[in-house]
């Protein structure tokens, strides 16, 4: 399997820039995964969907400011920190800018020396650590010096930082916003749970895992980065329960589908727990606890296009974007969605 398998073209206008004013109202395909057919609606129709006993999981982690404007102290020479993975109270896995100035030993400064830090060693996927120097607490400095860390094919400025975050996040510690939640409002997921359906929460930080590009021609040779989860007893209860009673597992965003397909056994039981995991997810996966999918539209040749190419098979995978593309939609972070599963039918008994 080729990485330029899962290559489509994309017209620069159609990649958003900013978020729409009402979050719902962006536009949803709705595709069944098991043939070509498709609809075209918008995200506030969603509930229309979701049926009683079925279980919607969100990913419940917060984006953190995690991008670090800053100087390298010796020379004055700016530079770049984009903070992934706490590894204790003041360690950092982190990605760095100009990778060939900061070498180990290097002393960077942020705002007017309120933060410091200096680069402990190299890490085996060409990031850094990092060990800051503060005084109080560091989340409070974070927040007045650090940045949201847009996606680098976002050249607008987001005037509201609240937008890069979903309505629901509680958890800190992505460096990216699960981005098929920013539909949601408060009334739409009041709506939701008024139909009698389940909805629970995951929690899996967006690192490096999730949208570091793939090098390798070769699929099989892609490494993922470890990110890490955690799935309450709760959630994994409700889940199993919505099985039994042939509920179905409606996934918000590829993250959770990562989550839950790393805690399930053969036998399609969700185990609750935590740790991190690195599963890469491509063309041949037997889905075990996946029923439906909603998610934005991804990046050419990403391992997130790969993921949805497993759920809905590569061709009508591509076919859809082919068509969102023809329909103008709105692609990657701020864009629309697509709702995939098989037979959805809506309130209307439409397909």
């Amino acid at each position: 399997m080729k990485t330029s398998d899962f290559d489509y073209f994309l017209p620069e206008e159609l990649i958003a820039q900013s978020p729409l004013m009402k979050r719902d109202e962006s536009r949803m395909l709705v595709c069944d995964r098991f043939s070509e057919n498709r609809q075209h609606k918008h995200f506030f129709d969603l509930p229309e969907y979701l049926n009683p006993g079925d279980v919607l999981v969100l990913n419940r982690s917060r984006v953190i400011p995690a991008r670090l404007l800053g100087i390298k102290k010796d020379s004055g020479v700016p530079c770049e920190v984009l903070l992934l993975k706490r590894l204790n109270q003041d360690d950092w896995e982190a990605l760095v800018r100009p990778g060939r100035r900061l070498k180990t030993g290097s002393e960077l400064v942020f705002g007017d020396g309120e933060l410091s830090a200096v680069v402990l060693s190299h890490t085996d996927f060409g990031g850094r650590i990092v060990r800051f120097s503060y005084s109080g607490i560091f989340e409070e400095v974070l927040d007045r010096l650090g940045k949201m860390p847009l996606p680098p094919y976002i050249h607008e400025q987001l005037l509201d930082k609240n937008r890069y975050q979903t309505v629901y996040a509680k958890e800190n510690g992505s460096a990216a916003a699960p981005t098929a939640g920013l539909h949601f409002t408060d009334e739409i997921l009041g709506k939701i749970k008024g139909k009698g359906v389940e909805v629970v929460s995951v929690l899996l930080h967006v690192g490096l895992g999730t949208f570091r590009p793939v090098k390798h021609e070769n699929v099989e040779e892609h490494q993922m980065h470890e990110e890490w989860y955690e799935v309450s007893k709760e959630t994994a209860d409700k889940i199993n329960q919505a099985r039994i009673n042939s509920g179905r597992v409606i996934c918000v965003g590829t993250t959770c589908v990562r989550t839950l397909e790393s805690v399930v056994d053969e036998n399609g039981l969700v185990m609750p727990g935590s740790g991190t995991t690195s599963i890469f997810i491509t063309p041949g996966y037997r889905f075990k606890v996946t029923d439906a999918l909603l998610t934005n539209f991804h990046l050419p040749q990403s391992t997130l296009l790969m993921l949805v190419s497993a759920f809905m098979g590569r061709e009508n995978a591509l076919l859809a974007y082919q068509e969102a593309v023809k329909e103008n939609y709105r692609f990657f972070s701020f864009g629309d969605c697509m709702l995939i599963g098989g037979g959805l039918t809506n309130s209307h008994g439409t397909q």
